[in-house]
């Protein structure tokens, strides 16, 4: 539930009033390595290093407003996109040169915004990826202006869609707002052989909802107590596509292949095309779908992403509005011309067997819920816990187990796990009154199985209210310390976000030890 906002001091903009398709749609920059680090994994090897600059920068998000005030990764927002091959490591250097000062407002009430703090602090977590503890970008591992910090990537995972962004205690909420986020695309041999388009062709598309003033500069909402001023959710009037406000893409008659990521802090999109053309998904957040799933309507969570073919060879000459609900969110101008039948999509993408009940050892039932607070009004916990209760979801490397998400509240929960990929197997609903009020579980017909293009391997889930939605987890590649927390972000901010600790299996002792 929300609780109200109240809109900055300085005069809104209208961002319905501006003139809609009047810039062309941004690229992110390829990102490029620009040397040799040690691998710390391999005694005598090098991986390539990448050196990635946070920066303050001035970015037009639209012709006719003047140039807005962002924080980005390199030049751009969003920041240069990664391509990397699976099994091949790579070293990252970022280097935090932010201003001292943060231009947005932080509530230092929050668990990890203390005063005393820095005031900017960043820590990038690159989302989906199966990295060692040290280099997940832990919540409380920041580093200040001034500071940077080399983290090595691994790969060991298939080709899929990931994405990184700033993931610092307190203020995490504040630094994404402020563009700290970009691509991450892992590519394999199983992909390459599937012939998709690629090029000009394949192109990343970051979705991300904001508000602005008269002057074009970012605005966030307060809760109109100066002491504690965060809100619980952050609804922006203008949704940016690769950083510009309602841009244009000239397209050909042909096949493309869009990576769509939700990068909203908590607005839900539900995606469609003008034209009635339906999506081609064929890959969700950790990979490529057991087979194509055609869609009318794209459900996207923040933190979601799906990666899509869009075929427009029957579209020649037309306009094509990319939606979500009532917004226009880009217009795709397909040229004349002849049409190109260059892909054909196959039965099957990837073989993607489903992980059996029988392997989980363990299923452990965590509730979601809405707690009286008296700094903010409410806040929001996972199993009751705070961040720095003690660590309680001890899984053991290597073991399966099932996770209950059991969400009590009216909200869906986009509920995200640093380190693994999952299948989900299904929802339920149950009685919410009857909890409440005869302290009792009882479902409400029978589990709801997932809809096509959730039976790949996920690593952020649509929680829905007043359901269990169960996964099955492996919990895979290394022992340590992890997150699994609400990708609303503002709810992450207010406690939504517990640490796991994935543990060693126990050595047993042998005959006469």
């Amino acid at each position: 539930m929300a609780m109200p906002a109240h809109a900055p001091r300085t005069r809104p903009l209208q961002s319905a009033g501006l003139p809609r398709f009047v810039d062309p749609l941004p690229v992110p920059p390829v990102a490029h390595s620009v040397g040799k680090q040690p691998d710390p994994r391999r005694p005598g090897h090098t991986v390539p290093l990448y050196r990635v600059h946070m920066r303050e920068i001035e970015t037009q998000v639209h012709r006719d407003l003047p140039p807005t005030r962002c924080w980005s990764y390199g030049t751009s927002v969003p920041g240069p996109t990664f391509e990397v091959r699976s099994g091949q490591p790579i070293a990252v250097e970022w280097s935090n040169e932010l201003p001292a000062n943060h231009f947005l407002p932080i509530d230092h009430t929050l668990c990890g915004a203390d005063a005393r703090l820095p005031a900017v602090r960043t820590v990038v977590h690159v989302h989906g990826a199966r990295v060692p503890p040290e280099s997940d970008g832990d919540p409380e591992r920041w580093f200040a202006s001034g500071g940077s910090r080399v983290v090595h990537y691994p790969n060991h995972q298939d080709a899929a869609t990931l994405w990184y962004h700033d993931h610092a205690m307190g203020i995490e909420r504040l630094n994404q707002y402020a563009g700290l986020f970009g691509a991450y695309l892992v590519r394999d041999q199983v992909e390459d052989a599937l012939g998709l388009p690629g090029g000009p062709y394949e192109l990343p598309l970051f979705l991300f909802d904001r508000m602005f003033d008269v002057d074009g500069q970012l605005q966030y909402p307060t809760s109109g107590v100066p002491e504690s001023p965060w809100v619980a959710e952050m609804y922006g009037d203008a949704i940016l596509v690769n950083g510009k406000l309602a841009p244009e893409l000239e397209v050909e008659r042909r096949t493309y292949r869009f990576r769509i990521c939700n990068a909203c802090n908590a607005r839900f999109l539900y995606l469609a095309l003008s034209s009635g053309t339906p999506w081609l998904q064929i890959g969700s957040d950790q990979g490529l779908l057991p087979r194509p799933a055609r869609l009318a309507t794209l459900t996207l969570a923040p933190g979601e992403r799906a990666d899509v073919v869009v075929d427009f060879a029957a579209l020649g000459g037309q306009s094509v509005l990319l939606l979500s609900q009532s917004f226009q969110l880009l217009r795709f101008r397909v040229a004349p011309g002849p049409a190109l039948a260059d892909w054909q999509p196959p039965a099957r993408l990837r073989d993607l067997p489903r992980v059996p009940r029988t392997a989980a050892v363990k299923t452990r039932s965590l509730g979601m819920d809405e707690y009286q607070d008296p700094t903010h009004g409410m806040l929001m916990l996972l199993n009751g816990a705070r961040w720095h209760d003690p660590v309680t979801e001890k899984p053991v490397l290597d073991s399966v187990e099932i996770w209950e998400l059991v969400n009590y509240t009216g909200d869906t929960h986009p509920i995200h796990l640093h380190l693994v990929r999952f299948q989900v197997l299904e929802r339920q609903r149950f009685d919410i009154d009857a909890f409440r009020y005869e302290h009792t579980m009882q479902h409400v017909g029978p589990p709801i199985l997932p809809e096509p293009n959730e039976l790949g391997w996920k690593d952020t889930v649509q929680a829905h209210p007043e359901s269990i939605t169960r996964i099955i987890v492996r919990f895979e590649g290394y022992a340590g310390r992890y997150v699994w927390h609400c990708h609303v972000l503002e709810h992450a901010a207010n406690e939504m976000m517990r640490p796991f600790e994935v543990v060693r299996p126990p050595v047993r002792s042998g005959r006469g030890s």
